[in-house]
């Protein structure tokens, strides 16, 4: 698989995780954006573990 796919789903999967600490450190964090975040981060990962 070609790398530069590979580095854009790693670019991805840290955005999300930003998204995902920034919504965690808020006084009411909202669960289902987190819920939200948590799948599309873990749908990344798993694309990038099939690389």
């Amino acid at each position: 698989m070609d790398t530069s796919y590979a580095n854009a789903l790693q670019s991805k999967h840290a955005g999300i995780e930003a998204k995902l600490r920034d919504e965690m450190q808020r006084p009411v964090p909202d669960a289902v954006a987190i819920q939200a975040l948590k799948k599309r981060k873990l749908r990344i990962k798993e694309e990038l573990s099939e690389i």
